[in-house]
């Protein structure tokens, strides 16, 4: 499993963003092109070239692949040429940041901003323990922002959406790996679960 984070979001200017469009595929262009605010169009195209980029790094492929869509949303890759079966992804991004997860099996991967610690949300998305566990930190934003990062990408690596109660879907992943690295200077965490 690897990860990569593009923070290049927050920088880009325009006219390097119109010359980043105008790279991307035709139906990934035109997805880009719906969005009708700038920061929609960031995300968009720099979350595809970071998995293009990913691509080619591990597995040294320069096709621009497209997307098929599973039943609860989750992509897999389409190339038009002959490549690995096993290429497992997962693309996040967040106001500040990407993430893309590659993979040879199913991977999953969330990133977000810290500072979206509230009373009521962290009472309907936590369970008990690890409510105690945010509130009683050193830094409760930052805390509770792992552990919304670790469910996200639990639902994003199964693909099977948030079918379950949210506040226990980490008691039972005993056959989950889960990487959390947080910046608390930069403002973001970022999750990666995958299986064993």
């Amino acid at each position: 499993m690897r990860l990569f984070i593009d923070e290049s979001i927050t920088s880009i200017s325009g006219e390097a963003l119109s010359a980043a469009i105008n790279r991307l595929p035709p139906w990934r262009r035109e997805q880009a092109l719906r969005f009708k605010h700038e920061q929609g169009r960031k995300e968009c195209t720099l979350s595809y070239l970071l998995l293009c980029r990913a691509l080619h790094e591990v597995y040294g492929i320069e096709e621009q692949p497209m997307f098929k869509i599973g039943e609860h949303g989750k992509p897999s890759l389409l190339f038009d040429s002959p490549h690995p079966a096993d290429i497992h992804f997962n693309i996040s991004h967040c106001k500040t940041a990407i993430a893309c997860a590659i993979s040879d099996s199913p991977v999953g991967v969330d990133i977000e901003r810290t500072g979206r610690f509230k009373e009521s949300l962290a009472r309907h998305v936590l369970n008990e323990a690890e409510y105690n566990d945010v509130v009683t930190s050193a830094d409760p934003d930052l805390r509770f922002t792992e552990y919304w990062t670790m469910k996200e990408a639990l639902v994003k690596l199964t693909g099977q959406g948030l079918q379950s109660d949210v506040r226990n879907i980490l008691d039972d992943t005993n056959d989950f790996i889960f990487e959390t690295h947080s910046d608390k200077k930069k403002g973001f965490a970022v999750t990666v679960a995958y299986t064993n």
